[in-house]
């Protein structure tokens, strides 16, 4: 039987932390914690968010219901933690991209804004490895070519800043996603990263 977590593919160092593409199952990722691609509503849906609550069973959605009851819809940008349930990452953190409307509604920042959040509650919970999917490239229309400069970017900002993060992964399913992630790991445009927007 093939593994779930494939030899991983192109990679850069940031002092003692690393960022590396990888091609294969999101689910099947044994880190600290996987990214959701999630709705605001944190109930689940298609895509990655609906693959992530199959495979981790019940006890994500609970926490999730419990995380809405509490504080509300989540709002994107912005990013919440539940257990990981019967995956292989011990948690699951759960975070909103934006919906693509041409990319002059303030889409870049939303986008870096996720993959921050995420990082920094991975951070601030101890956590030394995380995985992430192509947030906001599917149902949500983002232009993947443009969300990979975006999100690479974010990343290895927050990297080179100094993290506890030890190793932050990017698993692609499609090799044309993990095509546009290698090409800007390996120096995209940087005039389209949200900070120089």
């Amino acid at each position: 039987m093939p593994s779930a977590e494939p030899a991983t593919g192109p990679g850069r160092d940031f002092g003692p932390s690393r960022l590396e593409l990888s091609r294969g199952d999101l689910t099947g990722q044994h880190v600290d914690a996987i990214v959701n691609a999630a709705n605001s509503s944190l109930m689940g849906g298609g895509g990655v968010d609906g693959a992530i609550h199959r495979a981790g069973g019940p006890a994500i959605l609970e926490e999730c219901r419990r995380i809405v009851a509490a504080t509300g819809p989540l709002p994107a940008g912005e990013a919440v933690i539940t257990v990981g349930g019967r995956l292989p990452a011990r948690h699951v953190i759960h975070t909103v991209g934006p919906r693509w409307r041409g990319g002059n509604h303030g889409e870049p920042q939303t986008l870096a804004r996720c993959y921050r959040s995420s990082l920094a509650l991975a951070a601030e919970k101890g956590l030394s490895s995380v995985a992430f999917p192509s947030i906001s490239t599917g149902a949500y229309g983002y232009p993947v070519e443009e969300a990979a400069v975006v999100a690479v970017g974010a990343v290895a900002d927050v990297l080179q800043a100094g993290s506890p993060l030890r190793l932050v992964r990017f698993v692609l399913f499609s090799e044309s996603d993990f095509d546009a992630y290698r090409r800007a790991l390996a120096g995209g445009p940087a005039d389209r990263r949200p900070d120089r927007i």
